[in-house]
């Protein structure tokens, strides 16, 4: 039996197998989003430090989207990057943003103290995200022992919680370390006063049977000191995993995922954080208004300079966008039934107008004569049916997807053609 859209429950049109035996527990929804696009994905070698005000722009969407918490960079690495740390922390003080203020450094003291300066000249919390590498083959790349570890990151987690700031502390590759040395590691950490642990896959190692063992494994180790510590997830995406393996890291207990915009970073990148929301939102798991992810990420790819591929999830010119006949005829009558909600889902996952897109049906050599009707009208032009039959001809023809220009061209043509002739 068929229905349409206003007469029946969106589970009688969409029969949804993702939620059959799904698995997993239930995302709880104090789950938190920290973006990492100012600090990790400015480390991507092809990408352009923003100007601030791209920066603030891209703080105020991040605070739009209902994001957390924002990594804003490394103030230690330069002056330039404190400055910018230090206006960009003023404007979510001055501006009362929701939106929560962390920094990056070394496990070591001349990175915490910048921090700490930085949070008190700016008058707001800064969370300080300290990390040091915790796997054996970092460890044998420099010349590093345990002890050295230890030494070192007792004394930063030290100086920056006798300044009154929250310290998450981040083993570098812990996708690849020995839990024996993470254990020791994390049992540390949360002595010497760290709130939050962050467990990273820093060159993508991971697998969504890694994440969950590895939380569960940090899970233990926090029971088992009785302590109210939370665990993040911080994932990279060189096999392609990083999306799967953040939405894994939530179902698995993690308290918070990091993620940039568009995936940038370091190599092939992070996890998307756009892709993250976008799922978490169709999965019913997020309540919150992501109209302004579009613009969330046509920002931070004008601002660094980055191209997004043309069949990019969301954001790539493609993700909307048919020319078959077959499938802009099905978009076609749902919309002339008045039905946009049945227009937004019958030939696509992802509906267009939750994120602030549309449905575009364009012309092409798989087109029908329903694709150039609806262009046509979409222009305020009468599609007669001799102008339909020469666009449709010209498409046939053609090995691309005719461009406005070109159709328009026909479209003069005809005009042309039926014009009396002039008077001798």
């Amino acid at each position: 039996m068929f229905f349409s859209a206003p007469q029946a429950a969106e589970s009688e049109l969409v029969y949804d197998w993702n939620e059959i035996a799904r698995k997993g527990r239930i995302i709880p929804p104090s789950v938190q989003f920290l973006d990492e696009t100012l600090r990790d994905g400015l480390q991507n070698p092809s990408v352009v430090d923003p100007s601030i005000d791209d920066k603030i722009r891209l703080v105020h969407l991040m605070d739009q989207l209902g994001i957390h918490e924002a990594d804003i960079g490394l103030p230690g690495s330069s002056q330039r990057a404190f400055d910018d740390c230090l206006r960009l922390c003023r404007e979510v003080a001055d501006s009362r943003l929701r939106l929560r203020v962390s920094t990056a450094g070394r496990t070591v003291v001349s990175d915490i103290t910048p921090m700490i300066e930085l949070s008190q000249r700016a008058g707001i919390p800064i969370f300080v995200y300290a990390f040091v590498g915790s796997s054996p083959i970092r460890a044998l790349a420099e010349d590093w022992d345990l002890d050295r570890i230890k030494r070192y990151s007792a004394a930063a987690i030290d100086v920056a919680v006798k300044a009154g700031l929250q310290v998450a502390y981040v083993t570098e590759d812990t996708t690849r370390s020995r839990p024996e040395v993470l254990a020791e590691l994390f049992r540390l950490a949360i002595d010497h006063g760290a709130s939050r642990l962050c467990l990273c896959d820093t060159v993508g190692h991971s697998t969504p049977d890694g994440v969950a063992n590895l939380i569960a494994f940090t899970r233990s180790i926090i029971a088992g000191m009785g302590a109210k510590v939370e665990i993040d997830w911080h994932g990279h995406n060189d096999r392609g995993l990083g999306l799967v393996n953040a939405i894994y890291a939530l179902e698995h207990g993690a308290d918070r995922v990091h993620a940039t915009a568009l995936g940038i970073g370091e190599r092939v990148g992070n996890a998307p954080m756009e892709l993250i929301l976008l799922n978490l939102k169709l999965l019913g798991l997020l309540d919150q208004d992501l109209t302004h992810l579009l613009e969330y990420c046509e920002v931070t790819a004008r601002a660094v300079g980055w191209k997004v591929p043309i069949n990019y999830p969301l954001v790539g010119a493609d993700a909307f966008r048919t020319a078959t006949g077959v499938h802009a005829a099905a978009i076609i009558k749902a919309q002339s039934k008045g039905d946009a909600w049945l227009a937004d889902r019958i030939y696509s996952g992802v509906p267009a107008g939750m994120f602030g897109r549309q449905q575009e049906i364009c012309i092409g050599y798989m087109s029908g004569a329903s694709n150039v009707a609806y262009w046509l009208r979409s222009r305020g032009i009468e599609p007669r049916e001799p102008l339909v039959k020469a666009i449709l001809a010209r498409a046939k023809e053609t090995s691309h997807i005719l461009t406005d220009d070109e159709i328009l061209s026909v479209v003069r043509a005809q005009s042309d053609s039926t014009q009396p002739a002039a008077a001798c």
